[in-house]
């Protein structure tokens, strides 16, 4: 088998998430990451600054409804806000449903009709991991021509292909992308800004972990030299078989959630960035 179909196979990283061993370490963590003094959080949550210093030093526990408060005002992710009510010794406060839920129904409909309007361009459906979750027909044939997959070839809805593993190995679809490095820049920033939400122990830090010790990865605080730019966006420029393909993406979030798995789903759209692409979609996958 060789490596990129074991990456379209394969299954995550399946690290298990610690975070905060207590509530003091988590709310220290989360108050310096967003760069908040305690007067400034003091302010914004009505709790006085006195009893936040109590609080992270641990010589005052917090009720439920205080953290809840805290984790707002800090606009920390419901995954976390889950993590800080642990680490309290409370129950979560926000379900974690699977997409097959009857009570996602909906989500799940809504997403299906964003990826067919997007026909005959790519798009696909990832988690905070960018674990694949789902995705449309032109995509899945994008891929499966990438990777040199027959048409008959089924890639897996069920997360277990996870898409920054599979377009940064060597011998994924990195080697087809002329822009590669730029690329893998900015991939190792999305996974990087999960890790840092996540914290220490996380499945988000394994897997960039994973991902930076690649062969030819940037380091993961490499910035993308943003004035060699001619273009508002990341180009993806694309080569197979004496084709060259340029797309940039938008990445759409589903607003005011209140279940953890639907606030970290991600849509990514893949649009042409110039007529000759438009063109070879639109021939391949136009129907």
């Amino acid at each position: 088998m060789s490596t990129a179909t074991a990456n379209i196979e394969g299954a995550g990283t399946g690290a298990e998430s610690t975070y905060f061993s207590d509530f003091a370490s988590a709310l220290r963590y989360w108050r310096t990451r967003r760069g908040v003094s305690q007067l400034r959080l003091s302010t914004d949550s009505g709790v006085s600054q006195r009893h936040l210093s109590f609080l992270e030093s641990g010589r005052s526990q917090p009720s439920r409804d205080l953290i809840l408060k805290l984790g707002i005002a800090l606009d920390v992710p419901l995954r976390q806000r889950n993590a800080m009510l642990l680490a309290a010794g409370f129950a979560p406060a926000y379900q974690e449903r699977s997409l097959s839920d009857p009570e996602l129904a909906s989500v799940m409909q809504a997403l299906e009709f964003m990826l067919r309007q997007q026909a005959p361009f790519p798009a696909l459906v990832v988690d905070r991991l960018w674990n694949l979750v789902m995705f449309n027909e032109p995509a899945a044939g994008m891929m499966k021509w990438l990777l040199g997959m027959p048409e008959e070839a089924v890639i897996p809805r069920d997360g277990s292909v996870n898409v920054l593993r599979l377009m940064l190995s060597p011998d994924g679809l990195r080697r087809h992308l002329l822009n590669w490095e730029a690329v893998c820049a900015d991939s190792l920033l999305w996974i990087q800004r999960e890790a840092m939400a996540d914290g220490p122990g996380s499945e988000a830090t394994a897997l960039l972990a994973e991902l930076s010790i690649l062969p030819g990865m940037p380091s993961a605080g490499h910035l993308p030299n943003l004035e060699r730019r001619a273009l508002p966006f990341l180009p993806l420029q694309i080569a197979r078989d004496d084709i060259c393909l340029n797309l940039f993406t938008t990445i759409t979030t589903l607003g005011t959630p209140h279940d953890v798995t639907v606030h970290e789903l991600r849509l990514e759209s893949f649009f042409p960035a110039d007529p000759e692409t438009a063109a070879w979609f639109r021939e391949r996958f136009g129907g």
